[in-house]
Formats: structure tokens, sequence, C-alpha cells
């Protein structure tokens, strides 16, 4: 017996996890309604325009090993959009040297083995110590509950490495997946992060990004792709409450109020907290704030001369992080448009745009000496102060499942049980997770109806 009318499902928010979870439902069968609280879908991976130029809220990456993120792309038409590199390669630079992370032909870990010998900021000991410690970190049990109550930093440096190592080497990569420096970071994330990105698999850590701006690679493809399946899509509706009567769950916008069957809510930590009824989940009152955020800050640069010559650069002994070309996505029509990434930007948050751009100025003379020469036509800021949840120690007992104890009712974001940091993989994967829990149910209610 099959069920008579479909799952009528709300989805609460339009990001990566509320369109992923939106698609797979509709896909499912369900009919779906989506409410999003801006006028666009995308979440923290969209675009604006300043004058002319098209411009993302902040650098987005992905890896080759972000199946979920990757199969969504596939889904919504636009994986030729999107550069892949056919191997990791990520220039690094300092303010007096250069070096490279690049992937060799031999099975991980030893795929970074040539790269590593070369790497100008490590001292040989340091480099067979680093080795070693890769080869104990790819063994870490992510899984094991106490391994998320330890701080990254820390085991580091129990498995013999230098401040200078876990600063010039291990934060090059953690920062920017993690959003937290390694004193910072659960080592179960951390272990996630470097496990499944460059210790398991010689081409898992190609990086991938976006050739277009965000906003026409997520947002507006996601907008064509829900259409299609049928997905009701209403942007500025903010959902204001939401309660349970009988077997229905209504939601409530400035609009109005609609019964549906199920709900997800793929919105913010404290958003979610907000809207959940008592007792959806164990945790205690406040969850969302000891889950905390962590900023990321980026700095626009439009420049009348080309001065990096790389799609992007990572750097050491800077303040800048990375350093991204960006002028074919926003459309500039000539000279460079350069985007600085500032991940982990507590201290930078609210520093005045005068105040970073002297600053970032300075550092990033000696890191690009063609800068010297070139005419800065245009510097300005964009800041995620919630960018991310924070991913210290002891986070996985606040971060819920897909699944509440409210029937009907569930969880999306980055933010959730995906075993992941706050990546767009993170999004995706729980976005997953509410649609293969919600199609479970259903069919579990239709067989019992039968």
């Amino acid at each position: 017996m099959t069920r008579s009318t479909p799952v009528r499902l709300a989805v609460v928010g339009g990001g990566l996890a509320g369109i992923t979870a939106a698609l797979r439902c509709a896909d499912g069968g369900a009919a779906v309604t989506l409410y999003e609280a801006t006028p666009r879908l995308g979440g923290l991976t969209c675009s604006f325009r300043r004058g002319e130029l098209w411009v993302d809220n902040g650098q987005h990456v992905f890896l080759r090993c972000c199946t979920a993120y990757r199969s969504l792309l596939h889904r919504l038409g636009v994986e030729d959009l999107t550069v892949l590199q056919p191997r990791l390669d990520i220039k690094v630079r300092s303010p007096s040297r250069a070096g490279r992370l690049r992937r060799g032909t031999l099975p991980a870990p030893l795929h970074l083995a040539g790269s590593l010998a070369r790497y100008p900021w490590l001292s040989f000991g340091e480099r067979l110590r680093f080795a070693r410690a890769a080869l104990a970190l790819r063994a870490v049990d992510t899984a094991d509950p106490t391994t998320d109550l330890h701080a990254f930093g820390d085991w580091l440096r129990d498995h013999g490495q230098s401040d200078r190592a876990v600063h010039t080497l291990w934060d090059l990569v953690g920062i920017a997946t993690l959003n937290a420096r390694a004193d910072d970071a659960s080592l179960a994330l951390a272990a996630t992060v470097f496990q499944l990105g460059m210790l398991r698999e010689n081409s898992s850590g190609d990086i991938g990004w976006s050739a277009v701006p965000l906003q026409r690679l997520h947002g507006d493809s996601a907008a064509d792709a829900l259409a299609k399946s049928g997905v009701r899509v209403h942007l500025r509706a903010t959902a204001r409450s939401l309660y349970r009567t009988h077997d229905q769950w209504t939601v409530e916008t400035d609009s109005g109020s609609t019964n549906f069957d199920a709900v997800a809510l793929a919105v913010p930590p404290n958003a979610a907290e907000s809207l959940l009824p008592a007792g959806a989940l164990s945790a205690a009152p406040g969850w969302s704030r000891q889950l905390g955020t962590s900023p990321i800050v980026n700095l626009h640069l439009i420049l009348d001369r080309t001065v990096l010559h790389e799609p992007f650069i990572a750097t050491v002994d800077s303040d800048v992080q990375w350093v991204f070309d960006r002028t074919s996505q926003s459309g500039l029509k000539s000279g460079q448009y350069l985007a600085v990434s500032l991940s982990a930007a507590d201290q930078l948050i609210d520093l005045p745009t005068a105040s970073l751009r002297d600053r970032f100025l300075r550092a990033l003379n000696p890191i690009l000496p063609e800068l010297e020469f070139a005419c800065l036509q245009d510097f300005f800021v964009t800041r995620e102060r919630e960018a991310t949840f924070l991913p210290s120690p002891g986070t996985a007992r606040l971060r819920p499942p897909a699944q509440t104890a409210e029937a009907g009712l569930y969880l999306a974001g980055a933010w959730t049980a995906t075993g992941w940091p706050a990546t767009m993989e993170g999004a995706v994967r729980s976005g997953e997770a509410v649609a293969a829990a919600l199609l479970a149910d259903a069919k579990l209610s239709t067989s019992e109806a039968a």
C-alpha cells in the first residue's frame, strides 16, 4: 500500500543544507515548501553586486574527497562551472621565501614526501617528525567520543611537533578548513580533515573552486532545480514560530501560517534553538550559545594590474593567510581582484576598515612584490561574525543528529552531527541525513498503515 498523498515537508532555511534536504526529499516524493528569510538562496555561500562587480561573501573551496558536495553540484547541473586541480598544488609564501605543497604519484601519505623534503620552513628533523605524526594521525579513531575531548594542538605536541611545525604546516591547512587554530580545535574534527583530505587517498586533497560567482553556482542553480522538482520557494519569509497540533506541524511566517506533516530546520544554531519546542533535544537550554561561533573576515582589493599569477596562495610568517584571484569570477574587465581570506578572525572582526587596510597592505607587500607598483582602486571588507560554529574540544556533545525527539521534526546545518567541521561538505551531508531520516520515517508510517 502506498500513501495516498505525499508527505508535506517544510524546509526552513535556504542554504546548502536546506537546498539539499529540499531536493532530496522532493526527489523521494515529498511535497516540499522552502522558506528563506533573505532575498536569495545560498546561505553563507552567496554573492552580491558592488557596482559592476560580483562579490562573493566569502572564499569557499572544496576538496576532491567532498563527495556529498560534489554530488549536489552534479544534481544542480553546475559541475562544469567549477575547477578541480588535477593534483594538489598549494603555492606557499612568506616575506622571505617561497615553497609549495604538491602531491606526487606515490600512495598516501607518501604522496607529499617530495614537496615536504623541500619545504623551506622546517628543518630536516621537523620533517621526519612530521611524517611520524602524520602516520599516527591516520590511526586516530575519530568516532571515539573521547577523541573529541582533546585539543589538536596538544596532540601534535605530544607527537613531537614543534611550535614552528604547527604554525607553518599543520595550521596552514587547519585554519582554513576548521576555522580554528590547532590549539583551539577538537582532535576529532582535525583528524577527520587530515585523514580524509590528505592521509588516506592520494588524490583526496586536490582543491576545487567555483569559476563563477557563488550565487550563480549555488543560489541561482538551486532556484531552477527546486522549481523543476516542484518545490515551492518563499523568499524573504522568516519563520517566526513552530508548533505541533495533533499530527501536524504549523509554521508561522509574517504572511500567515501553514500546516505540514514534517519540518526540517536548516537554520543557524541560535535560530534553531529559538524555534524548537521544549524537549525536542536532550541538550540543556543555552546549548547554541555553548556551541559558540568563529568569525571570518575577507579583504577585497581591486588593482589596476596583475600582481598574483596563481589562482590562490597560502602564506606563513604573515598576518595574511590565503589570497585568491577573483578577477574572472567578479566580472572585472581589467586589472585584478584579490580576496584575502582570514579565518579564526576573532582579533580582526571589529577592526575598522582603515586599520585593516593599513595593516594588511603592509603585510601583502613582501608576499606580492609587484603590489608595490600597482594602484589600489578599491578596498572593502566583508565580515561573517558567526561564520561557523567553534570547533573546540567537547563540541560533539552539542551537535544534535538530524532526527529530533519530536516525530516529524528534523535538523540540518553544518553545525549538526555530521562528523565534519563547518564546511560546504558538512552542510550538504546534513541535508542528506535529513532526507534519509524523513523518507525512512515516511516509508515506515506507510508500512504501519498497510
